[in-house]
């Protein structure tokens, strides 16, 4: 049997004019159907998810490595009883080739459990909101960065935390 999938995204436009675009498409068990994209702006206003038991979904979200720009699962993770987090998947915009600069989507695939209600947080990081992380490990704090110690210049933005609440029923 193929299970249900949910598909949807964030798109982010260079950074300054931030947009999130969620794409849902719907396949059921008897084969692939798929719903109409919507958009919405940033931050993501839908972030409510609603699965069935054996439901599975993904958010993919623009990731580019050269610029120091990444998205983990951080706390509060899914309840392992009503959510699974199967993994994350990263496609190049190069293609199979590697090519310096490149970007690409990663992609967050989770199950629906049993019945119940959890919540998860994506954390996205950039080279001016995250130190010491890497495309696997997140930063030690999700905090600002840094705080200047002498001028006048503003202390670091912190990272932006998106957090989403599944209900499976």
């Amino acid at each position: 049997m193929i299970s249900p999938t949910r598909t949807s995204s964030l798109v982010r436009d260079g950074g300054a004019a931030v947009a999130a675009a969620v794409f849902l498409a719907l396949a059921t068990g008897c084969g692939g159907g798929t719903g109409e994209p919507g958009t919405t702006s940033h931050p993501v206003k839908d972030t409510d998810i609603t699965a069935r038991p054996g439901e599975r979904f993904t958010l993919t979200v623009d990731q580019n490595a050269s610029t120091r720009e990444y998205w983990y699962l951080v706390d509060p993770e899914p309840d392992g009883s009503v959510l699974v987090d199967l993994g994350r998947d990263f496609a190049s915009d190069s293609g199979n080739a590697p090519a310096a600069g490149a970007g690409g989507r990663l992609t967050f695939t989770f199950e629906a459990k049993g019945k119940g209600t959890t919540r998860f947080t994506l954390l996205h990081c950039t080279f001016t909101t995250c130190k010491g992380n890497t495309s696997t490990l997140p930063p030690g704090t999700t905090g600002p960065s840094a705080t200047p110690t002498t001028g006048t210049a503003a202390p670091a933005p912190a990272p932006e935390r998106v957090t989403y609440t599944v209900t499976v029923g």
